[in-house]
């Protein structure tokens, strides 16, 4: 390709970022351009265009292919207890101290939850220890915020079934104890009573509210560039309570000067809690 295509396709790109920002209220901006480039590649190999202008007018006319875009930017790939590892540390190290506080009420939010498997991973864990103290019956302090940017997915997480495909990371006795025995299968009313769904944009509309002792947002951070992920760092730590908890993805790290403000509970699984 020669420089003055080149120049041009990068001029297409920009204006097609400037349009999916204006019209859907997505911010492109905010995100790793190479992700970017390679999702959106990937939908207009699907829809047989060769351009960023031609995929523009592609999405003026297809309102489908717009929902399907947005989805493929959000980018909606997850399971329950993905990386049981980090789970485990959360179970054996977090919320025995949250629960031990004996505050009037638990304040959990699970950040770009896409199709809910991520809080309702945090509500069993929460059930199981509420239950293996003896103290079930506070377990209606416990609320979960789960919020995503995209209405499918919070559409699909409110029904909180799975296929099989969504429990390769979890241990057997959760799954016959937690969910309906057919596929997709249920999670129990126990736990999914604890967890309140909403649509949040996490750079636009920040944190839910203050004063939690929980955030889990896992392989969310990577897609944004350095500026925006230490923006987001920075509204965490505003948003937890003294001695809160965040649990990062495998991947993510703290960034910033706000890494001073958080000690590690776990390195390895990316778990931090809030001096």
């Amino acid at each position: 390709m020669t420089l003055g295509a080149l120049a041009e396709a990068d001029a297409q790109f920009s204006a097609l970022m400037e349009k999916i920002s204006r019209e859907r209220g997505f911010g492109c901006a905010s995100y790793k351009e190479k992700c970017l480039r390679r999702r959106i590649a990937v939908r207009m190999r699907a829809t047989g265009v060769h351009s960023y202008d031609a995929y523009a007018s592609k999405l003026d006319h297809d309102e489908h292919e717009y929902d399907l875009l947005l989805d493929a930017l959000t980018i909606n790939v997850t399971k329950l207890f993905r990386n049981w590892d980090a789970f485990d540390k959360v179970a054996r190290n977090v919320i025995p101290v949250i629960w031990q506080a004996q505050q009037e009420r638990i304040r959990v939010w699970s950040a770009g939850c896409a199709s809910g498997e991520e809080p309702y991973s945090l509500a069993i864990l929460f059930h199981r220890h509420a239950r293996a103290i003896r103290e079930a019956r506070r377990l209606s302090r416990v609320g979960i915020i789960a919020s995503d940017i995209d209405r499918a997915s919070l559409t699909a997480a409110a029904r909180g079934a799975y296929q099989l495909q969504a429990f390769a990371d979890t241990p057997d006795d959760i799954r016959r104890e937690y969910f309906s025995a057919n596929y997709p299968a249920e999670v129990i009313p126990e736990a999914k009573a604890l967890v309140r769904f909403e649509r949040r944009d996490l750079l636009r509309d920040g944190p839910p509210e203050t004063g939690l002792q929980l955030i889990v947002c896992r392989n969310v951070i990577i897609y944004f560039d350095r500026v925006t992920q230490e923006t987001l760092f920075e509204r965490f730590h505003d948003a937890l309570a003294p001695g809160g908890f965040l649990v990062l993805g495998k991947v993510e790290t703290l960034l910033g000067p706000v890494r001073t403000r958080f000690t590690p509970v776990d390195a390895r699984e990316r778990i931090f809690r809030k001096l």
